[in-house]
């Protein structure tokens, strides 16, 4: 099952009668939707074309279009994945050999990144970048698995130069969102999108004029209605035994996309600063006996 198809199984249960209908309608026969027009699948369903376009923006799509577009690049990604490579992701086994265990962590992790690519909107990043390249200064919010993503977009900005900070206490996260202001970001984290702690910050953020960004797993969710702008890695890691692994690398996926594409658009300010940051640790490394 592809990430939007997961999404729409997984939020079923939270639509309206008309909404669950269409849900039902796409679940049973993605194919055929993609060649559908919206009249068609509208009198199919016994809805209206509006009920169509509302249920899309629900799932983050521009209308029916830009979903049709978005799932059939699914389905043909989904179609030319190797069958030892699929999307079904690999739980903790007691007595599982380690080569068994390399395996199953490698698909895991390609699976990850492969779905979380298929989920990303190159407009959505091209926002996110411009917002991160104009700040006078970036929050960062996340607690616990995603504060270490925070914590890793944190190293990475600081090294370029950006004015920026990764609270991983909610209390500090909450007191620096209050000092934002317009012209600042503020980039949520959160898996489930709905950590009560990362979402009152980033209200707070936005009460405070900051412009707001958020990375969840794919689907609606508090935190994603909440930012001005939403973007997602792969849900369909489940289960409390993997400890968020192959989840953990998506987002850092998604991250290492802002980053790049920050120096790559500011590549002679930004370089520069990598390339000095790269130099004094060394120097200064070396200055106490420390190691490559």
């Amino acid at each position: 099952m592809t990430p939007i198809l997961h999404a729409l199984e997984h939020e079923k249960s939270k639509l309206s009668q008309m909404e669950r209908r269409l849900a039902e309608r796409i679940l049973a026969s993605p194919g055929e939707i993609v060649h559908m027009g919206i009249t068609e699948l509208a009198e199919q369903c016994g809805i209206s074309a509006a009920t169509i376009t509302r249920f899309c923006k629900v799932f983050h799509f521009k209308g029916f279009p830009d979903f049709k577009v978005k799932l059939a690049a699914e389905i043909a990604h989904g179609d030319a994945a190797p069958q030892d490579g699929g999307s079904s992701y690999q739980d903790i086994m007691a007595g599982n050999p380690l080569s068994v265990i390399v395996e199953a962590m490698q698909a895991n992790h390609l699976a990850s990144i492969r779905d979380t690519t298929s989920l990303l909107d190159i407009g959505r990043l091209e926002q996110t970048v411009d917002l991160l390249c104009r700040a006078r200064r970036v929050d960062l919010y996340g607690m616990a698995t995603s504060s270490i993503v925070a914590q890793d977009f944190y190293q990475k900005l600081i090294r370029i130069g950006v004015n920026c900070t990764a609270f991983a206490d909610s209390h500090m996260q909450i007191t620096s969102a209050s000092s934002l202001s317009e012209g600042d970001v503020a980039f949520a984290i959160s898996y489930s999108g709905e950590t009560p702690e990362t979402i009152d910050a980033l209200l707070c953020a936005k009460n405070s004029g900051a412009s707001t960004i958020s990375l969840t797993s794919y689907g609606s969710s508090s935190l994603a209605s909440l930012s001005g702008i939403s973007l997602f890695s792969s849900s369909l890691e489940k289960g409390m035994r993997r400890g968020d692994m192959a989840s953990r690398i998506a987002q850092l996926h998604v991250i290492d996309i802002l980053f790049t594409g920050m120096v790559s658009r500011r590549f002679g300010d930004y370089i520069p600063k990598l390339e000095q940051s790269y130099r004094n640790v060394r120097q200064f490394r070396h200055k106490r006996g420390g190691t490559e």
